[in-house]
């Protein structure tokens, strides 16, 4: 996924699979954090509940969430954060880190979202059957 519009509210990429775009994805305010930077400084810098999670490459299971009663894919390792999740949402107000498939975007928002999330959601439960998955956000 690569990161392209970004406001002071949240950050919309374009998510694709193998080289083929699938959807937006809304997340919140990319605040500049990496993978590789010491926990301590990810936490100084994170807002709680405000800030995209950072960039990196993740290992996606999927997995059933007590918070949503159902299966989802839960993003693995992310240094500072807990329980980052692929699921519908339209704003930034719907995530608190996690990442918010839509067909359309426009400002602060994506649309269509469930409809994104289960076009993608398909092909990951798919994919998960013979290979791990894994999500590249820049």
């Amino acid at each position: 996924m690569i990161r392209k519009n970004r406001t002071n509210i949240s950050t919309i990429g374009e998510l694709t699979i193998d080289g083929v775009f699938e959807c937006f994805i809304l997340e919140d305010k990319d605040r500049g954090l990496r993978k590789d930077m010491p926990v301590s400084e990810l936490i100084t810098k994170k807002v709680k509940a405000k800030t995209a999670i950072p960039e990196g490459r993740y290992e996606v299971v999927i997995n059933f969430s007590n918070r949503f009663k159902k299966l989802l894919p839960l993003l693995l390792d992310v240094p500072a954060y807990a329980g980052i999740r692929i699921h519908p949402g339209n704003t930034a107000a719907d995530t608190e880190g996690c990442l918010l498939p839509g067909i359309n975007k426009g400002i602060d928002k994506v649309t269509s979202s469930r409809v994104a999330f289960n076009a993608l959601f398909g092909k990951m439960k798919a994919a998960s059957a013979h290979e791990k998955i894994f999500i590249i956000i820049k």
